[in-house]
């Protein structure tokens, strides 16, 4: 059995599918949102909100949620360094980074 799936792009506007379809994010009142639209409505949203982006002041930008910091998947984990430097008798602390010294030494004898 093969299946196909279809992802079908809408205008959260107009309802419009469409391959042109972009997610767009902006903030009101210290809430985020987010819409997809097509390029032409999301011109129509632009126009709206033109005089108050220009009247108004920029204070940065938004934090987007979910935006958590990856780990590397290169090399071993704080955890597996910490763990290996205490049973070498090495004192390190139990949060925060890795002394590059003690990364160094964990390198050396793997």
């Amino acid at each position: 059995m093969s299946q196909k799936t279809v992802i079908v792009y809408t205008d959260d506007l107009t309802g419009a599918e469409s391959n042109e379809v972009r997610t767009h994010h902006f903030s009101l009142n210290g809430v985020t949102y987010e819409i997809d639209l097509t390029p032409d409505s999301y011109d129509r949203l632009d126009e709206a909100l033109r005089p108050f982006l220009e009247a108004g002041r920029k204070t940065g930008r938004a934090k987007v949620k979910g935006s958590a910091r990856k780990s590397s998947s290169d090399g071993p984990s704080a955890d597996e360094m910490r763990s290996w430097a205490k049973a070498q008798g090495i004192a390190i602390n139990d949060r925060g980074r890795v002394p590059s010294a003690v990364r160094k030494q964990y390198e050396a004898a793997h």
